[in-house]
């Protein structure tokens, strides 16, 4: 037994989790130290509590040499995500791909709308620039940078092309990569940190869509490129995203478009679908070309489908 075995209340971030097993970073450790592997002390479960990627926690060490403990305290959390179950993090990258496949704008904006209830900032990188699709690239940026507000970069993993503006972006910061399978986010993670060696899956040549290839979370340095203190967090890839956590209520809230316009309508309680133009800055702004008419629809079927939602 060495010395350090029994050391109790060590501070450090769980990098990883697989299979129960949680893989601590001591702080102030160097990112090439091997991680503890932990367990999660069984009154967590009591309180119903868990664990979580980018936690912050105190464990015991039970054998330095072998690099065993136990998890024993989650210290207080800066932020939250539900899906993925993530903490502490700083940002959301979502990476979506201009063709191959073709961008699916309801799934973005639910994605977005999620992000937007959790109080999450989010970035966007458009990738697969290089093929041709000049009119749908501008219509993108048009539609998620200029009248939005989010910041877009246009990217190319596979011809190096916009990788500089988007780690200026993830400087400084945890960023948690999320998108649809088959965007091109794991060889992004590649690109930056080719440690990481996460596995790349071939577009299905019959439904178009990515084999999801990320099979667990793990935080890791986002390489040479950024910051030292710049880490990613790569996220199993999403095919649906549910509302099931929405109020009707705080829809409107989740559109950054609406919000300078919210409580100027004619009527208190204004939807923002039935009433007249005039009655309605938000409909105006749409008649008006300040928000993309894509945008607004999804609105509608997201104002219906919690709507009519059962109630139990």
């Amino acid at each position: 037994m060495t010395e350090n075995a029994g050391l109790k209340n060590v501070t450090g971030r769980i990098m990883k989790g697989i299979a129960g097993c949680f893989y601590v970073k001591p702080d102030n450790a160097p990112m090439t130290e091997p991680y503890y592997e932990c367990k999660a002390k069984g009154i967590f479960r009591k309180y119903g509590q868990k664990p979580l990627i980018g936690d912050q926690v105190l464990m015991d060490i039970l054998d330095p040499e072998d690099r065993t403990g136990i998890v024993t305290t989650i210290l207080p959390r800066k932020s939250e995500l539900i899906r993925p179950a993530v903490a502490n993090v700083d940002q959301v990258l979502l990476v979506f791909a201009i063709k191959d496949p073709d961008p699916n704008r309801g799934l973005i904006d639910r994605f977005l709308m999620n992000m937007e209830r959790q109080n999450v900032p989010v970035i966007m990188a458009l990738n697969k620039c290089d093929l041709n699709a000049d009119r749908e690239k501008s219509d993108l940026i048009r539609t998620y940078s200029d009248l939005a507000g989010y910041d877009l970069v246009p990217i190319s993993v596979r011809e190096k092309e916009g990788i500089e503006p988007l780690c200026r972006l993830l400087d400084h910061k945890t960023t948690v990569f999320a998108g649809p399978s088959g965007v091109g986010k794991s060889s992004l993670v590649n690109f930056l940190q080719p440690d990481a060696g996460m596995e790349i899956g071939e577009i299905s040549r019959k439904i178009r869509r990515g084999k999801n290839t990320t099979r667990h979370s793990e935080i890791i340095s986002c390489g040479e490129q950024c910051a030292p203190d710049s880490f990613l967090i790569d996220t199993p890839g999403f095919s649906s995203v549910s509302l099931d956590q929405l109020e009707l209520m705080d829809l409107e809230l989740c559109f950054p478009e609406f919000v300078p316009h919210l409580g100027k309508c004619r009527f208190a309680g204004c939807a923002h679908i039935g009433e007249r133009a005039e009655d309605c800055p938000v409909k105006k702004m749409v008649l008006d070309g300040k928000m993309s008419s894509s945008r607004y629809e999804n609105y509608r079927l997201f104002y219906q489908e919690i709507k009519d939602r059962p109630k139990y």
